[in-house]
Order: C-alpha cells, then sequence, then structure tokens
C-alpha cells in the first residue's frame, strides 16, 4: 500500500496478505486489520482433511498463522521468531474457521500475538506466536544493524 502523504510503501497487515499466495490458494480470506491484530477466515474443503476425515492440524495452523503474520507485520516488516498451538476440538469438512489475532505485549523489536481459532462460538485452537521486527518500514533500515535493503540485499524481507 503507498501512503497517500508521501508515496512511500506503508507497510502493514493488508499489504502482507496481498503478497501471501499460499493463503489466498487455500481460501483464506481477510476480513479486517488494524494495529496489532487481524481477522481471518477460512471454508474447510474436502481437500483438507486427514486421514480421520478431519480438518488436518496444519491447515488450521496455517489460518492462525496467517493471521498472526498479518496482525505483527502491522508493526513493520516481522518474521515468526516462534509459534505454537493448541488444538482444542476437531473441525469438519464444510466448517468455516475464523482467526482473530491479537497483539499482547511489544518489547524493542519482538512481539507476542495470541490467535483464537473458532467455528461460532466454539474454539478449535489457540495459537501464540512470537515475531520479530527486521526492518523498519519506514526507513528500511535494518533493525539489527541500522542499514538499508539497499546496503543488505540479501536480507530476507
Amino acid at each position: 500500500m503507498t501512503s497517500p502523504h508521501d508515496g512511500t510503501t506503508v507497510h502493514d497487515g493488508t499489504t502482507v496478505f496481498a503478497a501471501d499466495a499460499a493463503a489466498r490458494h487455500h481460501g483464506i480470506a481477510l476480513l479486517a486489520a488494524g494495529p496489532g491484530t487481524a481477522t481471518l477466515r477460512m471454508a474447510v474443503t474436502a481437500e483438507m482433511a486427514n486421514g480421520h476425515g478431519i480438518a488436518h492440524g496444519g491447515y488450521v495452523f496455517l489460518l492462525a498463522d496467517t493471521a498472526f503474520a498479518c496482525a505483527c507485520n502491522s508493526r513493520g516488516v516481522a518474521v515468526a521468531a516462534g509459534a505454537d498451538i493448541t488444538y482444542a476440538a476437531p473441525a469438519h469438512v464444510g466448517d468455516v474457521l475464523v482467526a482473530r489475532a491479537e497483539e499482547r505485549v511489544r518489547f524493542g523489536r519482538n512481539g507476542v500475538y495470541d490467535v483464537s481459532v473458532t467455528r461460532g462460538a466454539e474454539v478449535i485452537a489457540e495459537f501464540r506466536g512470537r515475531s520479530r521486527i527486521v526492518r523498519d518500514p519506514a526507513t528500511g533500515a535494518n533493525g539489527a544493524t541500522g542499514k538499508t535493503g539497499a546496503d543488505r540485499p540479501e536480507e530476507p524481507a
């Protein structure tokens, strides 16, 4: 997205989602994104079922991780430093899942985000992600070195 004020690139949850081909390929839709938050939706298809006939946990993780990415990238160019998930109930083919990500705390270039994946009012999974800002969105400077992307083109975005 481009800032209407000065033409610079603005990095937010919608920007990272627009570039996420994996999420779009699996039918994930971005419902809302704001500072430190995001809400996404995914319908469980037959292709997402595991050998037990329920949603494969990897797809539930994909939905939660994508919500996490949208929320933490609202603070700058961020990558995951780690994540874990607890599955509370199975999801079934035809279910529509919603993932809501919320920032819990930021310290330095680090952040902690919780994501609840629900089917209606029922919690399917709880996800906790830890993020790290790798580049300042305003200057392009690397958070660790202060060098710009032009100085270090090999740095991941």
